[in-house]
């Protein structure tokens, strides 16, 4: 079996927790499936679950090099060259990152209203882009958005390899395969 979930913000992508915080728990009501990858509680969009251990190999192994794409939101108006050293690779405290896809976007017009929202500071402007990794480093995407000085303020995943997230309603799960 094959789910996807539009994974709200705020969300662990565990199954239980002490600390009382909303978990996959909340959303996915299939038994005896575990999430193929991860995305940070404050991450949202496109989370896969299934009950195929060869699968979630499959999609997560860094060997497969499973492409997966964002939608970022960043504080400012982020620059072509800064684009271009993303499309380079950008060097982390964890080393030198293979070279991603990005591209300037527009907000989408399907977004969800984000609870908490993003901060507002109107002297600031904000954009947005598209950033496709073929790698998945803790936080990498935050952090070589940092590196070339234009800090994510919001973070979507809307593909991993074929599956997208596509229409599905924040918070609510799709069985793509059984």
């Amino acid at each position: 079996m094959l789910i996807a979930l539009n994974k709200p913000f705020g969300v662990l992508c565990q199954f239980t927790t002490d600390e009382g915080r909303p978990t996959l728990a909340d959303y996915v009501r299939q038994k005896d499936v575990y999430p193929a990858g991860r995305l940070d509680h404050d991450s949202e969009g496109l989370l896969l679950l299934t009950d195929d251990g060869a699968l979630a190999h499959r999609l997560t192994d860094p060997k497969h090099k499973q492409p997966k794409t964002y939608l970022v939101q960043v504080d400012g108006a982020i620059s072509d060259e800064a684009i271009q050293a993303l499309c380079r690779g950008v060097t982390l405290n964890d080393g030198p990152t293979l070279p991603a896809v990005a591209a300037h976007a527009q907000e989408p017009s399907w977004l969800w209203p984000r609870d908490p929202p993003v901060r507002f500071r109107k002297s600031i402007p904000t954009s947005w882009l598209s950033i496709t990794l073929r790698e998945g480093r803790n936080r990498q995407i935050r952090r070589m958005t940092a590196a070339v000085g234009f800090p994510t303020l919001r973070l979507i995943r809307v593909r991993i390899g074929a599956y997208a997230l596509d229409d599905l309603p924040l918070g609510q799960t799709r069985v793509l395969a059984s």
